[in-house]
């Protein structure tokens, strides 16, 4: 028998989780209470860490330029759709309404939701164990094709799950008439992984039951250890067998208010979730593993029953008075799992669960056939399409620049600044904020984050900055998509065709792909001088529209102002020799751009072969000769939007003068 056990000493029962669970909430008063004014006052994006945001927005197929306008749309449903966005039909989808629940906008849903729900509840049954005098009750799920969880003080140690069973179908069906369960021993012999201090047990279970029904029929809900699944505000949802009662749900009724390191703390106004319960998300991803309530106490700390008694162990987790649900962290469960020492069967059954989360799925729960690489890249790329062109005719919504609003906005901004300060000591503060301010830090999307809306002129067309030439924003959103396809299709048959690749030999083929199929997107930073590092990469205040001839005819040359001579290299797109580059267009602008990354990334940029000192004072100069235009007010304003930080020298052109460089140099 192969068992792991990782527990405290101190506690051994139900009621130790209750203290814990009851000191963490208490500890965590004050940011709960703020996070909770926050969400009312700004709203489900605006409460949780932006990175953990950022990541939610991405497993919805969207980003912060959609939710930044969805959340100045209308909120009156529209008829054809349930959508709250002005779309028709043919552009109504399940991400979008994904979308508008998380914020709270639109209560509706798709029936796919119910199909899901329906489908995740399979694997949930209800655990049975035999105990001097009786039975006890909880509920557990499956969690691979051989792998059942549940809680610790469901289960304490092998030898009770030896004399448990899960039982499937314990509810009711579709005429109210009980469903016949389907009853499975548990194989704890096989593998049993307990932790009493995450609560979590983890125990194998008979493939084939007495009545010779298969546990494969009930399918398995995967885990996924990454994060992006809730975030602070969101609803959750809980399938469970509260005390022991037959299978039930509770849809959307639980909030998350707090997200610890290890435990999320979500509050209802009904019953308490049922011990072992997984608790899911709006698309039937396991956040959590239901364990605790945190419950209501007297004066003395005593624990309280629902009728205002002392609650005893006895009388059930329905008889407790309580004032929220504390669940286990899904990734917590999973870190743990990972680091257990296991040979045989048990590492077998183990990697099992860790390759669950990459199966890909037709629905919650069941898996689907051999994967087809090339389907996988083009889904991918369709739904990145789609979401861009998403964004694009949301954008036709919009004003394009609302200068009372946006002067506001930079009057906020920039409170704290002292504009008569020395010229250091005006960088340092301008630097600080920048960072300060720079909350959301999206990746490189040219085609979702910059096409779309960013970078569109006052026509509502792209111009290449370099060269001037229209372009329209779809045609661009499709090439850049076309693109990445490709991308993804080379790497994917590079890892196919070697059948060892080190990290050096992948960042090799990264950049040749890259080289051979770049986007229509500009750097005016260029990439190669900070490494492709992040969030300089992303970073939309350096990012503009620019079709590949001149993104090449650029390459990563720095800028420089130069004198009108016949040897110079003149293209479209502007002069240039081995030791610099002058754009034809936009010269004021890439200048506004270089300036703010020399403030937001000191110290990035500046050796022999980069932007040397010696070339800031063409900057500068195309700064003054080049004027602010609406153009930029409106990329200035729409970054801040995203980003959350703004460009001093668009908002206040006489800074540039003013601000001293000398330290921004590497």
């Amino acid at each position: 028998m192969t068992t792991v056990e990782n527990v405290s000493q101190t506690g051994a029962d139900y009621l130790y989780q209750l203290e814990r669970a009851g000191a963490r909430f208490q500890e965590r008063t004050a940011q709960r209470e703020e996070t909770c004014r926050t969400i009312d006052r700004r709203g489900v994006l605006y409460a949780d860490d932006p990175d953990r945001v950022t990541k939610r927005l991405a497993r919805l197929n969207a980003d912060w330029s959609l939710a930044r306008s969805v959340e100045r749309m209308e909120t009156v449903p529209r008829t054809t759709t349930g959508s709250t966005l002005p779309l028709g039909p043919n552009a109504f989808g399940a991400d979008v309404l994904g979308l508008e629940r998380l914020m709270g906008r639109n209560d509706l849903t798709g029936v796919a939701f119910l199909e899901g729900g329906h489908l995740a509840s399979r694997p949930i049954g209800r655990i049975a164990l035999k105990v001097p005098g009786g039975v006890r009750h909880g509920t557990g799920f499956m969690v691979s094709p051989s792998l059942l969880m549940t809680n610790n003080h469901v289960l304490r140690t092998a030898d009770e799950a030896a004399r448990a069973v899960i039982e499937f179908n314990f509810q009711a069906g579709l005429d109210g008439r009980p469903l016949n369960p389907a009853v499975f021993p548990l194989e704890p012999q096989k593998f049993f992984a307990t932790d009493r201090d995450l609560d979590f047990t983890v125990v194998a279970v008979a493939g084939r039951n007495q009545a010779n029904e298969e546990l494969a029929e009930f399918h398995w809900l995967p885990l996924d250890g990454a994060e992006g699944k809730a975030v602070l505000g969101e609803f959750v949802n809980i399938i469970q067998h509260p005390n022991g009662e037959p299978k039930q749900l509770a849809l959307r009724e639980n909030q998350i208010v707090d997200v610890l390191d290890r435990f999320l703390h979500y509050v209802t106004d009904t019953a308490p979730g049922s011990s072992g319960s997984p608790v899911f998300n709006d698309q039937w991803e396991v956040v959590a593993l239901h364990h605790s309530a945190v419950p209501k106490t007297d004066g003395e700390g005593r624990l309280l029953a629902v009728d205002g008694s002392l609650w005893q162990p006895g009388m059930g987790e329905h008889r407790l008075a309580w004032k929220a649900n504390e669940g286990v962290r899904i990734s917590s469960v999973l870190r743990t799992l990972s680091r257990l020492t296991l040979t045989g069967t048990a590492a077998r059954l183990r990697d099992e669960l860790f390759r669950a989360p990459g199966t890909p799925q037709t629905a919650p729960g069941i898996p689907a056939g051999p994967t087809d690489t090339v389907s996988v890249v083009e889904d991918a790329a369709r739904r990145d399409l789609d979401a861009a062109l998403l964004n694009l005719r949301l954008g036709e919504e919009l004003v394009y620049y609302d200068a009372p609003a946006d002067a506001a906005a930079r009057d906020a901004y920039y409170a704290g600044v002292d504009a008569g300060a020395d010229g250091e000591e005006l960088r340092r503060t301008l630097t600080e904020l920048l960072e300060e301010t720079h909350e959301r830090r999206p990746s490189y999307k040219p085609s979702r984050m910059v096409y779309p809306w960013v970078d569109l002129h006052p026509d509502r067309q792209l111009r290449s900055v370099y060269s001037g030439k229209t372009f329209g924003a779809e045609e661009f959103i499709r090439a850049d998509t076309a693109a990445e396809t490709a991308r993804l299709r080379g790497l994917q048959e590079f890892l196919l065709r070697e059948s060892s690749v080190g990290p050096a030999e992948l960042a090799a083929e990264l950049d040749a792909l890259e080289a051979s199929l770049p986007f229509n997107c500009e750097h005016v930073v260029p990439q190669s001088w900070f490494h492709e590092r992040e969030p300089m990469r992303g970073d939309l205040h350096h990012l503009f529209a620019c079709e590949v001839a001149c993104n090449s005819f650029r390459s990563n040359i720095p800028y420089m102002d130069f004198p009108q001579f016949d040897e110079v290299h003149r293209e479209d797109c502007g002069l240039r020799e081995d030791n610099g580059f002058e754009p034809e267009h936009h010269r004021g602008a890439v200048a506004r751009a270089t300036l703010y990354f020399l403030l937001r990334y000191p110290k990035q940029v500046g050796d022999t072969k980069e932007l040397t000192r010696d070339r800031l004072p063409s900057l500068l100069a195309w700064h003054e000769r080049e004027p602010v235009t609406e153009y930029e007010l409106h990329r200035n304003a729409a970054i801040a939007e995203i980003q959350g930080n703004r460009n001093p020298f668009i908002d206040h052109p006489e800074w540039a003068a003013a601000v001293d460089f000398s330290e921004v140099w590497a």
